[in-house]
């Protein structure tokens, strides 16, 4: 079960029983993995890529990273791995995609979303995705191919 005690808990009070519970909890753990597959498959070509990450002594807003490999593995909820990029790399503590190519929005109950399929690969390769970022950096960063996408 990938819900803490109270989820369960407010789960069963809105109406849940136990087995309507755990498919939930399966269903997040298959919705993470997606991602994890979908995030890999954004950081597979090679680069550039751009972000919106904040480094010292940069001038501008987005910066280009000539490279970026990503390895991230899932358990239960939980989206974790390591982010490198052009040489120095940091401990990635969660992450998701944000728009693909066909315009649809990860938070906008999409189909791709709700795993229907919603049409080409094409149409749902990601454009713009989300990463935690951990030590060292301590923030949300989104990644583009395309620096207008940021």
């Amino acid at each position: 079960m990938h819900f803490d005690s109270r989820t369960q808990q407010a789960l069963r009070e809105a109406g849940l029983d136990a087995d309507a519970v755990a498919a939930a909890s399966d269903r997040v753990a298959e919705l993470v993995d997606a991602d994890a597959d979908r995030l890999r498959a954004f950081f597979e070509p090679a680069g550039p890529y751009y972000s919106d990450m904040e480094m010292a002594h940069s001038a501008t807003d987005r910066q280009e990273h000539a490279t970026a490999d990503v390895e991230v593995f899932t358990h239960g909820s939980d989206l974790r791995g390591y982010l490198s990029l052009d040489g120095w790399g940091v401990p990635v503590e969660g992450g998701r995609v944000l728009r693909t190519a066909g315009g649809s929005d990860a938070g906008s109950g999409s189909d791709a979303e709700s795993g229907a399929d919603a049409g080409s690969d094409d149409e749902e390769t990601p454009v713009l995705v989300e990463l935690s970022l951990g030590p060292t950096v301590h923030d949300r960063v989104r990644f583009a191919r395309d620096p207008d996408e940021l």
